[in-house]
C-alpha cells in the first residue's frame, strides 16, 4: 500500500538545487516508485530535472507518494533527509 508524506518546506529559498539533489540520491537506490506533487503537477522524484522544474517555494507544503516494495525504507529515508538538510518539517 502507498505511503503519503506531507511536508511543509521551511527554507527561506525553497527546494533549491543542494537539498534536491540529496534527497534523489538518498531515494535512487530503493526499488519503488517515489511521486513528488506540488500544486496540480506531480514529477518523477528521482529526476532532478523534474523536481527541480516545480518550483517550490518557502512555506508550501508538498505531498510525496511512495509506493512499492522499498516504500516503508524509502519513506524512512526521506524523511530523515527532510529533517537532516532543514529544508522542512513533517506534517
Amino acid at each position: 500500500m502507498a505511503k503519503e508524506i506531507k511536508v511543509h518546506i521551511t527554507d527561506p529559498v525553497g527546494l533549491y538545487a543542494t537539498p534536491a539533489t540529496e534527497l534523489v540520491k538518498a531515494i535512487k537506490v530503493f526499488n519503488c516508485q517515489v511521486n513528488l506533487h506540488y500544486e496540480d503537477k506531480t514529477v518523477n522524484m528521482k529526476s532532478m530535472m523534474g523536481v527541480l522544474s516545480l518550483g517550490i517555494p518557502s512555506k508550501a507544503i508538498v505531498s510525496i507518494m511512495v509506493e512499492g516494495p522499498d516504500e516503508v525504507a524509502a519513506s524512512d529515508a526521506i524523511k530523515k533527509e527532510v529533517v537532516s538538510l532543514n529544508i522542512g518539517e513533517i506534517v
